[in-house]
């Protein structure tokens, strides 16, 4: 009786500090959608209302239809997002795949390299990064955003270790029916490979669409810009238009959460088999 209502009580304690985690967490977030529909003034005085006094889609009418950028900020990070998860679901992958089942001369050597290039912080790679592009004429371009971002270390590790653990029946069984090493890659092991896949798009895509840092070094040009570039045009000197930022900020949500949706089933199932044997 004692084991068990401790066991009650343990439990009872462990939901009482998720659940106040979640509410800690969410509460920003709850009060930027409110300030989404707060007129400057109210948020900008100070008092610390949750729900909006003067409720106004007003903020939202002028970044849809008074700012003549938002739309392609809009369409340029969508674009690259997309390119740069499609991208690495296709490298990544491959890359991965032969690491973990091809025999080559000097496998070893580049999966210690890639373990190196984990402990390498990407803001490093930036200068170099600059310098790149702007010798090769690509500063304030798509493939300039995209091509850098096209593959990732640390996903390429994520699949290897995926792939580690793919049950090699499978392939064998493909090579007795007559089908290539590309073939067994791409009708066998893709398919199976749908909870990796979907975890490592959920991952690249948000990175991606919340990437400030690369965009902020090689984009000059107002009309190239990024989400996340363009909402930082609302702060200025002497006055930021919070208001415009929260409801703009609201939308910028919107995709990831639509996309964590579309993914969410094979999501945590990706993350588990991901992490087994080196």
């Amino acid at each position: 009786m004692n084991k068990l209502f401790l066991s009650k009580l343990t439990q009872i304690l462990l939901y009482g500090v998720l659940v106040s985690y979640a509410i800690v967490t969410l509460i920003p977030f709850l009060w930027a959608l409110s300030a989404s529909f707060k007129p400057l003034s109210e948020i900008v005085s100070g008092e610390a209302n949750f729900f909006p006094r003067s409720f106004t889609l007003e903020n939202y009418r002028q970044i849809f239809f008074q700012e003549p950028l938002f739309l392609r900020w809009l369409f340029n990070s969508v674009a690259i997002a997309v390119s740069v998860t499609g991208l690495n679901l296709l490298f990544n992958s491959m890359a991965g795949y032969a690491l973990a089942r091809l025999r080559f001369r000097g496998r070893q050597f580049w999966f210690f390299l890639l373990l190196a290039v984990l402990a390498i912080p990407a803001q490093i790679t930036l200068i170099p990064t600059f310098l790149i592009l702007k010798a090769i004429g690509w500063l304030n371009s798509y493939q300039g955003m995209i091509v850098p971002s096209m593959v990732n270390a640390t996903f390429i590790f994520m699949m290897r270790q995926f792939f580690v653990n793919f049950p090699r029946e499978l392939e064998e069984a493909a090579q007795l029916d007559g089908l290539g090493q590309f073939e067994i890659f791409r009708r066998i092991v893709l398919p199976l490979a749908k909870p990796a896949l979907a975890a490592q798009a959920v991952f690249v895509f948000m990175g991606s669409w919340n990437n400030f840092l690369l965009p902020v070094v090689i984009l000059f040009d107002p009309e190239m810009f990024t989400l996340p570039l363009g909402l930082n045009t609302f702060k200025g000197q002497y006055i930021s238009y919070w208001n415009y930022i929260m409801a703009a900020s609201m939308l910028f949500t919107l995709p990831v959460m639509i996309l964590y949706a579309f993914f969410n089933r094979y999501f945590i199932q990706g993350v588990t088999f991901t992490g087994g044997k080196g």
